[in-house]
């Protein structure tokens, strides 16, 4: 494992440096263009206005659909910007910087990517606009989940499950996460210890929720939590190619639904839990001993199990690019492809993003690239889950 004065260390302060740079450069050099920050500062004043009916928070994109989580980190951005743009930007300047901090420590921990590797983590256009150039909420969703999954890497679950639960108040993508974190609470806790780490995340909800749900329940569940969405068929960056009357369509999203549930499957029985023995998940649940798990354990079941939710989702838009971006560095080694075929999806998957407005071509060759890297984490060998296993397989060798 990576140490605090390991190379890799020592390359990632380089790359958090390098790129506080040019973030501040891009912030000083390229215009803003409004997008949601109105809708968003609209919402947010009717909401420090007394509204709690979500059917009433409104801005000019449209209601408020995200849980109630968003509109207190919005309001502190409000209360200390004044609504002003440019201060917002710097602050999601500050906020883009940490992450990429958060996320190069997963990376040292885990030691995955090469040395070099990590230098890809800086050099997306597109996740640089969504931060600094769009301020979007999935950036602190994006930033609050990474910070879960290190407090899932130090075994710190109850924490680490409530952490993630405060980001799922920003934004419910971060629910893509919650199958293989289920998977991985079982593995790691005794039966107890998971009941009362999934309690955590409920406990935040609920407190979250609170004026919401003491006032106009309905309209706050059905709004924030809304899992039967028709996003527009415009913004689609990766079912373009699908014609629009599909695309909305029922059959469409239920047949995406158990692709979804289908490939989760998969991976649990044949991958995720390959290296135990017939019916030892079973008993695991049942005793009370802890048992630890390997950091590539944790970080390929998170990242795998949330890029299946991104292969199988009926409509990506833009900013949710910053999903899964920080995955695919990892998720592309942990392939058995060779390097020039791993750099040339990343490259291909940045061009697809990056192409405004998507179209047939771009989407088609987003979906190809997606699924080749999904078989490609497929067809790679399974790591040993728990850490006394893989010391044990050192000691007999």
């Amino acid at each position: 494992m990576g140490t605090a004065r390991s190379p890799r260390f020592y390359a990632g302060a380089v790359i958090l440096a390098l790129d506080s740079i040019l973030v501040a450069l891009v912030i000083y050099r390229v215009p803003y263009t409004k997008i949601d920050w109105d809708a968003y500062m609209s919402q947010v004043t009717g909401f420090l206005s007394g509204e709690r009916n979500y059917e009433e928070l409104e801005g000019d994109t449209g209601p408020l659909v995200y849980p109630a989580g968003f509109l207190y980190f919005y309001s502190g951005i409000q209360y200390i910007t004044a609504g002003a743009v440019f201060p917002a930007q710097i602050l999601f300047g500050l906020l883009y910087v940490i992450n990429l901090g958060l996320v190069l420590w997963i990376y040292t921990r885990t030691e995955v990517v090469p040395l070099w590797g990590l230098t890809l983590l800086m050099l997306s256009k597109r996740i640089h606009s969504i931060f600094v150039l769009r301020l979007f909420n999935d950036c602190i969703a994006t930033t609050l989940t990474h910070a879960s999954l290190i407090l899932f890497l130090k075994h710190r679950w109850h924490l680490g499950l409530t952490v993630f639960s405060i980001a799922v108040s920003v934004k419910m993508n971060v629910l893509l996460y919650a199958p293989p974190l289920l998977l991985l609470l079982l593995k790691s806790l005794p039966i107890g210890g998971v009941i009362s780490s999934i309690s955590c995340a409920a406990f935040v909800q609920l407190v979250v929720g609170f004026p919401f749900l003491l006032e106009y329940p309905l309209a706050y569940i059905s709004r924030s939590f809304n899992l039967g969405r028709v996003f527009i068929h415009f913004w689609s960056v990766n079912f373009k190619f699908v014609p629009e009357r599909w695309f909305v369509s029922k059959p469409f999203a239920i047949a995406l639904l158990a692709m979804h549930l289908v490939l989760l499957f998969l991976f649990a029985r044949y991958k995720w839990c390959k290296h135990e023995k017939s019916g030892a998940l079973k008993q695991k649940v049942k005793k009370s001993r802890k048992k630890k798990l390997t950091a590539d354990h944790i970080v390929t079941l998170l990242f795998t199990g949330n890029f299946i939710g991104i292969v199988c989702a009926r409509s990506l838009h833009y900013q949710f690019y910053s999903w899964y971006f920080y995955t695919l560095p990892y998720l592309l080694w942990k392939t058995s492809y060779p390097t020039i075929l791993r750099l040339f999806l990343f490259v291909v998957i940045e061009i697809c993003w990056n192409i405004y407005p998507s179209n047939s071509a771009s989407s088609v060759t987003l979906l190809v690239c997606h699924l080749t890297l999904l078989w490609g984490l497929w067809s790679a060998p399974s790591e040993y889950p728990h850490v006394r296993e893989v010391e044990n397989e050192i000691k007999s060798q």
